[in-house]
């Protein structure tokens, strides 16, 4: 690069971005403000001078462990103190951070340790029966297993018998994660900064399949920009408090696991999330900020009048939502109980949320069915890259006219670095410059926000969680009496959509829809099994013989909304 005459590139004016440098500067700024505290129970708050020791101790224990640059660090938990601590230990002994779906299967999840390599595994001890046969299946497939750090803090202190869970059952080497914290490395522990901003720091896996595990790869720089951009979309302003309704392991809370940090917050950390739960957080903390899918919006909304707590006065709850659009009734009563709702959209190739909805005055005067209707829209680009609807075959924009439809795409700053392991799918969707999201979508006139019509490639959002149904599909396939099988999603008043199949029977056999429901939950997370069977003479077809999924939506949306049961 050829630079300006008298200027330079050196230490005194350029260093790699990471976001591990909203750790030193809090534990510098904000030494003794509360950095992380359980929602519940009376555990006092960890400082952020307290996290950064803690961080640095485990950051030099996982280096005692053998875990070196690049190497891959697998957490299985929910949403506990240890999850935020380990998104700046494992990046500071120079590692990747690879956040697993705590609503995994052992299936899944032992095949994920496996494509990812893992070194080393910290698993909370209220998913140690999913990680115990998870890393069984993974040592008879021949694999090294990881090493396993046990973190203890359960939901309510104790096994379901009373018993403190212990590790025995497990394969590999065995560890405690406050034995390593108290014990096992120095908090002068000089941190692996990353040499190169475009190193990795995570490793998150979306939507695939077990013969195909799709990892997307973000880097340090990336993870540092769409921080301070998610802390810019969430109107944040100094020493938040932030309510953890989002997984960690969903895009690493959207990146909110280092964007607190950035502002010097509070990370209220949420194991359960119920509408008890969510406003007893808000009213005991004075919670300021949280986010989540639909769902949680209707968790709020559905609450019960005694679960239902005081907001603190002065400012409304700011609560930013992704995935399918609210319904407008609940955006009503939202507000009404004093919480603000930001509609965001985006992907885990693009480090969570990467457009957002964002309001102008002039709207305040429109019936409140307009405003729910504008607010469902998916809104523009946020300030780390930008966003457009093209025609995918010759990379045009469609105009702003509210009917053409085209492919959302995303190129900038805070898209992936690609696939891991998948050079083909890499180049695929990153073809011509753009990231291309597969989400069909058109411009509105005037001020040109985008608005998404469908998903071109079937993807079921369900309580904010991608669901293949491809993979649905395959576990109805291996019923023995199904000879065909299509999964589209159908509408739930819970959690957005719900998999409904749809179904042929073989010849000569019978097929009873609750069987099939429980056939396919004891193949595949509860999420992901249908909770809708229709047995049907024939799929819809088209004359090349591929299933009209269309056909089938239409169907689906026909009967209706399921109820808020969140079985």
């Amino acid at each position: 690069m050829k630079m300006m005459e008298g200027a330079v590139l050196c230490a005194a004016n350029h260093a790699p971005l990471t976001p591990l440098s909203f750790l030193e500067r809090s534990a510098l700024v904000y030494p003794d403000r509360p950095a992380v505290v359980a929602a519940a129970g009376d555990a006092p708050p960890r400082t952020w001078r307290e996290t950064r020791a803690r961080c640095l101790r485990l950051a030099a224990a996982l280096a005692g462990l053998g875990v070196r640059r690049r190497h891959v660090v697998a957490v299985f938990a929910q949403n506990v103190p240890a999850m935020c601590e380990l998104h700046f230990a494992v990046p500071m002994a120079g590692a990747v951070i690879c956040a697993l779906n705590s609503r995994l299967d052992a299936a899944m999840a032992s095949v994920l340790l496996r494509h990812s390599e893992a070194r080393v595994i910290f698993v909370d001890a209220a998913l140690l029966g999913v990680a115990r046969e998870a890393l069984r299946l993974l040592s008879d497939a021949g694999a090294t297993p990881p090493v396993v750090v046990l973190v203890r803090e359960l939901l309510h202190g104790c096994d379901d018998d009373g018993s403190t869970p212990s590790l025995s059952g497990t394969t590999g080497t065995e560890h405690e994660y406050e034995a390593l914290v108290s014990g096992g490395g120095s908090p002068e522990f000089a941190a692996r900064w990353p040499a190169d901003e475009n190193e990795p720091i995570a490793l998150n896996y979306t939507s695939g399949t077990t013969s195909r595990p799709k990892g997307v790869i973000y880097t340090h720089r990336g993870a540092y920009l769409n921080s301070l951009a998610a802390v810019l979309l969430n109107d944040m302003a100094s020493m938040p408090v932030y309510l953890w309704t989002v997984p960690m392991f969903h895009c690493n809370g959207w990146c909110m696991a280092w964007g607190v940090a950035a502002q010097g917050g509070t990370n209220v950390c949420l194991r359960k999330v119920t509408g008890a739960a969510i406003f007893d957080a808000v009213a005991r903390h004075g919670v300021t900020h949280m986010g989540g899918a639909p769902t949680v919006l209707g968790m709020i909304v559905h609450a019960a009048p005694e679960e239902r707590r005081p907001l603190p006065p002065g400012r409304k709850v700011a609560v930013m939502t992704g995935g399918a659009p609210p319904p407008p009734a609940v955006l009503f009563r939202m507000e009404e109980l004093g919480f603000l709702v930001i509609h965001s959209y985006g992907l885990t190739e693009t480090y969570g949320p990467a457009t957002v909805c964002t309001w102008k005055p002039e709207w305040d005067a429109l019936p409140a069915g307009e405003r729910a209707a504008i607010k469902a829209r998916q809104g523009l680009h946020h300030l780390g890259l930008e966003v457009d609807v093209k025609d995918p075959a010759t990379m045009r924009s469609v105009p702003a006219d509210g009917a053409t439809m085209g492919e959302v795409m995303f190129r900038g700053n805070t898209v992936m670095s690609g696939y891991y392991k998948d050079a083909a799918a890499t180049a695929e969707a990153l073809a011509g410059g753009w990231f291309r999201s597969g989400d069909l979508a058109v411009r509105v006139p005037g001020d040109g926000y985008v608005k998404i019509r469908d998903r071109s490639k079937d993807i079921i959002i369900s309580g904010g969680e991608n669901i293949s149904t491809i993979e649905v599909e395959a576990a109805l396939f291996a019923h023995p009496a199904v000879a065909e099988a299509a999964v589209v999603g159908r509408p739930d008043e819970h959690w957005g959509e719900t998999p409904c199949a749809f179904v042929v029977a073989k010849n000569g056999e019978r097929v009873e829809p609750e069987e099939v429901v429980a056939f396919c939950r004891g193949r595949l997370p509860r999420y992901m099994a249908p909770r809708t069977v229709v047995v049907l003479e024939e799929l819809p077809k088209t004359a090349t013989g591929k299933v009209q999924k269309f056909a089938l939506r239409d169907k689906a949306k026909a009967m209706g909304s399921l109820s808020t049961s969140k079985l």
